[in-house]
């Protein structure tokens, strides 16, 4: 006889992030949130993954992604406006320990 699969289920943000907090103001396993509430263990580790950063509050979390989504859009725009200059310096180096100023080059006598 053929297994039969199960439905997948969603979940919307607000459903998610309360099993989170009774999950963790409760201290439960995973395999007590999969009992209790119906998530697979893999499902609630990866939810935890990306609603609990750094042992926050599901919901101080899910608060904050616009912080979140700022500071990642200011760092990386700092990061091109270095980038470029970092690149040039290594390349020069690298150039100039090829071909150029007797750096890096050992002369035979």
């Amino acid at each position: 006889m053929p297994k039969t699969r199960r439905r997948r289920r969603t979940y919307t943000l607000d459903r998610r992030t309360s099993i989170l907090e009774v999950a963790q103001k409760q201290g439960l396993t995973a395999a007590q949130v999969q009992r209790k509430f119906g998530v697979t263990p893999v499902t609630y580790y990866s939810w935890r993954k990306k609603y609990l950063h750094a042992g926050r509050g599901a919901s101080s979390t899910v608060r904050g992604t616009d912080l979140t989504r700022q500071l990642r859009t200011t760092v990386q725009a700092r990061v091109r406006t270095i980038l470029p200059g970092i690149v040039r310096n290594e390349v020069n180096q690298y150039l100039n320990t090829l071909f150029g100023g007797g750096r890096g080059r050992t002369r035979k006598t």
